[in-house]
């Protein structure tokens, strides 16, 4: 790690360069090791570790990026003159303001040491415990393992620094047999909460419950989705309506609509970068420090994310969701939550006549952006459900569906949450049972 000082020494030396009437720079020092297995072995351990600088230059209302990872006084001026001539190549944007003021910005630990020492023989004890588990079973286990630390800060001409290190890690697995597989994963700030039998067990018991499928017809059915399925369905609030940009632009079923009731009142989505069990980071990608933000309260559309651009739009505060400079999707929630119920899973399966479980999701694709339709394959363990209890495994299934109407159907919420990985961070959320979601096809496996 570079440290406080050392990111704070190397954003001054930038700033200093730079003759543009206002400057920002990020940096993002990222170090992270993976070890990958597959067949019931480890077949590959990797580690990398870079620097990254993006420096926003602004000459009246014109804004040129450029990025580098050369922190050498060489490297630094060839960053700031790249930015500064896209500056003066590009056309005046009307609309931008100003970088943003300084702000006070409160600290938060989310560093675990052991996590940031762990090296490739501790994340091989926790394969072994996936791959023993899978090889006792006549299974074969792949997936990776991964342990992160990131240092981010942020300065600006106008007097901003921040700086915020965490870290990362996190588990996927997926075990297969002859004609079935099953999946688990965790994520958390410290290695200590990975439990390998734990996601071994989980993997490997759907992977022997996922043999010798049948094939339902396509149709509307009551669905329990496990957290796995439930962190896609925030993922593309995430992406496609809860950011200020799509509200601006329309592309948002919460546009027109803040005040009314666009959910079922027994959902309450938000956003908190603050909170201690998420991944807590307590900034944006300008500095700006970061504020709990309702989307949904009881159904009803109370509020999106801001960065300083669309903020500045509508005269109104960033509430410290911004992008690194350069993007161009706008702000996105990066620490999501759905707020939880008073049921479990057995309760949920014992409540449905006749549906459907779904594990997780695979390659979802939004079909409508401002309804929020999207379409995408059950995988590793879909099972159908008859009078209250979990009868035989499925043939994975394709669905089309609203997210948004679906949210409208929500008959139970699971009592606990699980922290998963999300499209710009990570979400918290519980499971849950949808009445009446539409499936449209089925797979031949």
């Amino acid at each position: 790690m570079l440290g406080e000082t050392e990111l704070k020494n190397l954003a001054d030396r930038t700033l200093a360069m730079s003759q543009a009437d206002q400057t920002e720079v990020a940096i993002f020092a990222p170090h992270s090791a993976l070890t990958r297995f597959a067949n019931n072995y480890i077949h590959q351990n990797v580690e990398q570790q870079d620097v990254d600088i993006r420096v926003r230059a602004v000459l009246g209302k014109k804004i040129g990026v450029a990025s580098s990872n050369d922190l050498s006084d060489e490297g630094l001026r060839s960053v700031v003159e790249r930015a500064l001539t896209l500056a003066r190549h590009q056309k005046e944007n009307p609309d931008f303001r100003s970088l943003p003021a300084p702000k006070p910005v409160r600290r938060i630990d989310a560093f675990v040491e052991r996590t940031a020492r762990t090296g490739p023989e501790e994340r091989a004890a926790v394969v072994a415990q996936i791959c023993d588990a899978a090889s006792r079973a006549g299974l074969i286990a792949a997936g990776a393992f991964r342990t992160a630390v990131a240092e981010v800060a942020v300065a600006n001409s106008l007097g901003i620094f921040a700086y915020h290190r965490d870290t990362m890690t996190d588990i996927n697995t997926v075990v297969m047999g002859e004609n079935g597989s099953g999946h688990a994963e965790r994520v958390s700030l410290d290695v200590a909460d990975i439990d390998g039998e734990e996601v071994a067990r989980e993997a490997v018991d759907k992977a022997l419950r996922n043999v010798n499928q049948t094939e339902i017809p396509p149709g509307e059915y009551d669905v329990v989705f496990q957290e796995y399925a439930v962190a896609d369905i925030l993922d593309f609030f995430a992406y496609l309506s809860f950011g200020a940009q799509a509200y601006q632009e329309k592309r948002s079923f919460m546009a027109g609509r803040i005040g009314e009731q666009v959910m079922g009142e027994n959902v309450t989505i938000w956003d908190d970068g603050l909170a201690a069990d998420t991944a807590p980071n307590p900034f944006d990608f300008e500095g700006v420090p970061r504020q709990r933000v309702t989307f949904i309260e009881r159904g009803i559309a109370r509020d999106v994310v801001w960065d300083s651009y669309t903020a500045g739009k509508e005269g109104r505060e960033s509430t410290g969701h911004a992008l690194p400079a350069g993007n161009t999707f706008g702000p996105v929630p990066s620490n999501m939550f759905l707020a939880t119920g008073d049921a479990t899973l057995d309760e949920m399966v014992a409540s449905t006549k006749r549906g459907v479980w779904v594990s997780r999701f695979w390659y979802t694709r939004p079909v409508h952006p401002l309804n929020v339709v999207v379409t995408g394959m059950t995988r590793d363990g879909t099972f159908l459900i008859e009078d209250g209890k979990i009868t035989s495994p499925i043939k994975n299934l394709r669905f089309t569906q609203s997210y948004l109407e679906a949210m409208n159907r929500v008959e139970a919420i699971g009592k606990t949450s699980m922290l998963c990985q999300a499209i710009a961070g990570v979400s918290r959320v519980p499971a849950l049972k949808v009445r009446g979601w539409a499936f449209t096809g089925v797979s031949e496996y």
